[in-house]
């Protein structure tokens, strides 16, 4: 009798199965993009024109609390959670706890965690893998395990056309302001001033635009920023 697993493996049948295992989750990713309409996003207090939940999704707690703009990107695995349990009881003053705007791109696998207010300006871009949460376990007795103590929170805003860099952390109580740039991981907690560059951890502004001298201080590099967007790019 044929051992199937080993037929399988021999090259010839194996390339067959990996072509089919690769076109079944190309085809899957397609078709289980989930946009305004669906029981997915059903399950949320918006979700926007134009706005999807790509596939494979992440996971969501929570959902009810939960605002998507319009044309708004959420990428693959990407985890929305609000509340410390399912069904915690709430009580936001705007009637929500995280805020996503118009034509936000959340990479893969970043993660979104509040129970008190996350405002996500628009056009605001999230490389994969960046953690933003308005609450902290406390550390305070040091004699509890940290997990059993209760949380500290305060509301995080991220301002409209920033980028975050892949491995970013922005802790609570953090107000990044306009059009920033978050270099990659790194961890972010207090006032950002609008147009500017922050790294490291503690992030802390590296490059700032200088309104009055019309520049970056420090200038860019020569020839940073003059390469122009090819035909069909549309800024989005």
């Amino acid at each position: 009798m044929v051992d199937l697993d080993r037929w399988l493996l021999r090259p010839g049948p194996q390339r067959v199965v990996a072509d089919a295992l690769f076109s079944g989750w190309r085809w899957a990713s397609r078709m289980g993009t989930a946009g305004a309409g669906t029981r997915h996003a059903a399950r949320f207090q918006h979700v926007g024109a134009g706005a999807a939940f790509s596939w494979p999704p992440g996971p969501t707690m929570g959902e009810r609390w939960v605002r998507v703009g319009d044309a708004a990107l959420v990428g693959p695995e990407v985890a929305l959670s609000v509340g410390m349990w399912p069904d915690e009881d709430l009580r936001p003053a705007d009637g929500w706890v995280i805020r996503i705007g118009d034509r936000v791109n959340l990479g893969r696998r970043c993660a979104l965690v509040g129970r008190c207010r996350i405002d996500i300006g628009a056009d605001v871009t999230f490389a994969p893998g960046v953690y933003v949460t308005d609450h902290n376990h406390r550390y305070a007795d040091h004699s509890t395990p940290i997990a059993r103590q209760w949380v500290d929170e305060a509301p995080v805003r991220i301002g409209a056309g920033t980028w975050l860099g892949t491995g970013a952390v922005v802790l609570p109580g953090t107000d990044i302001g306009a059009n920033v740039v978050v270099a990659a991981h790194a961890v972010v907690r207090g006032g950002v001033p609008d147009r500017c560059v922050i790294a490291g951890s503690p992030a802390r502004v590296v490059r700032r635009w200088d309104a009055a001298a019309g520049a970056w201080d420090p200038p860019l590099k020569e020839g940073e920023g003059d390469a122009e967007a090819p035909p069909g790019w549309d800024g989005g």
